[in-house]
Parts: C-alpha cells; sequence; structure tokens
C-alpha cells in the first residue's frame, strides 16, 4: 500500500490536525497508564507525524511494514528508532509502557483471526499496566458501500486528484485509489488497491479480552472513529 503515492502522502493528508490529535492522545494516555513510564511504540506509524509530537512527551519508536514510509518518518524524526515489521507478527527486542494503533490502520489485518493476532502481538510489547491504543476502522454497519470519494490539491507546481468508490465483498471493505498527479514536468495516472476489514465492536473487545486487557471504548476518540483503550493486567 502507498508504495507510488507515499511522496504525496502528507499532502493529502494534511487536513488531519495531527498535534490536536497528539494532544488529545497525551490527554487519554495520563488518564489510564497505569505502569508510570513513559516509552511508547507506535505502530503502523506511516511518516511518523503523530510521532513528530509525541516525542516531546514520550520516549518514542515507530514501526511500520512500508520501507517507503519509514524513510520519511526517520527524515522527520531524526534520532528515533524505527522498525520494518507486519503488526501481526513483529517481534521487538523490548517492551513499551504505550502501544499505539492509529488512524484504523487496524482494519488492514483483514480478517477476525489475524485482528487477533495483531492486539496479542502488541500486548506482547507492553509491561505490566501498560495500555494498548486502538482506532478502530469501520464497523460493517457504518461501512458506507458504492459511494464516491474525492481529494483534491492545487498547488502552484503540484496538483492532485485522488478519486475512489468504496465498496464491500463481505466483510471486507476495497477500494481502488486512482491517483492523478500533475506537475511541471508531466502528468501522470496510477491505481493503488486497498483492502481493509470490518469488525463489530464485540470482535474488537474480544480479541483485546483474550489478550489479557481489561478494556473500555471512547466512542468519539481521537477523529470521531472512536477508540479502544486495553490495559494490560498485572
Amino acid at each position: 500500500m502507498y508504495t507510488e503515492s507515499v511522496r504525496y502522502y502528507d499532502k493529502i493528508y494534511a487536513f488531519k490536525d495531527y498535534k490536536a490529535e497528539a494532544e488529545r492522545l497525551i490527554a487519554v494516555i495520563r488518564e489510564n497508564l497505569r505502569s508510570g513510564g513513559k516509552r511508547l511504540l507506535d505502530v503502523a506509524c506511516g511518516t511518523g507525524l503523530h510521532l513528530e509530537h509525541l516525542k516531546e512527551q514520550f520516549e518514542v519508536e515507530g514501526l511500520d511494514v512500508s520501507e517507503e514510509m519509514l524513510e520519511l518518518a526517520c527524515q522527520r524524526n531524526p534520532g528515533v528508532m524505527y522498525h520494518q515489521g507486519d503488526m501481526v507478527d513483529f517481534s521487538l527486542s523490548r517492551t513499551f509502557d504505550v502501544v499505539t494503533c492509529l488512524f484504523s490502520s487496524i482494519g488492514y489485518v483483514k480478517t477476525v483471526e489475524n485482528l487477533g493476532h495483531a492486539i496479542s502481538c502488541m500486548v506482547r510489547h507492553l509491561i505490566p499496566g501498560g495500555i494498548l491504543v486502538l482506532e478502530p476502522w469501520f464497523t460493517p454497519e457504518d461501512w458506507r458501500s458504492n459511494t464516491v470519494h474525492a481529494i483534491f490539491i492545487d498547488e502552484p507546481d503540484l496538483t492532485i486528484a485522488r478519486i475512489n468508490t468504496s465498496l464491500a465483498e463481505g466483510r471486507l471493505s476495497y477500494f481502488n485509489m486512482h491517483y492523478l498527479i500533475g506537475t511541471p514536468e508531466g502528468t501522470t495516472h496510477f491505481v493503488e488497491h486497498h483492502e481493509l476489514g470490518l469488525f463489530e465492536p464485540d470482535e474488537m473487545t474480544t480479541a483485546f479480552n483474550a489478550a489479557g486487557l481489561e478494556v473500555r471504548y471512547d466512542p468519539e476518540g481521537l477523529t470521531g472513529r472512536g477508540l479502544y483503550i486495553g490495559l494490560k493486567k498485572g
């Protein structure tokens, strides 16, 4: 995912207020954390925009499956340690007080089975009293299939049109993102295919409980998509 579009990722998502999201996240962490430490791992960290603000309060590290994303994250946050790995089965030689998985990235695990593997994997990297903070993707009921969406960027030397139709097959949401990129050197077009699993709330809480977490749900969360907060017992 995002292999071709990664160079435009931050411009496309410039509408997101990462600073405000980080401030809200910090408040959630302070309210729920019991371990007393400040080591934080951001899973599916992307280009490091959340970590840019979280590093002021925590000892942060990031993990992402995309090498291209991590290259940009390293440029943004020099000195921060990053790891390349899949959220379903990564293994690091350290544990953390906080593990986050934001911007609905958990949907990319696709299946309920992989959801359980991913959450268990993240929990293995938590110390007792630590918390997992996870921003979910849409539920099957909330997903609006057969709808069209677009984002446009218009700058003096860069014009971007990204258009997709949201679709679903069973419990899998999917869409082809069509990118039309215009620069002084010319105009190009490419397509990226994305698939994300649609999980019921009880499937989310079951996965948290099975991994040994006490879980609560904040329906508003950071961006209106909700937030699951799991405390590791012990």
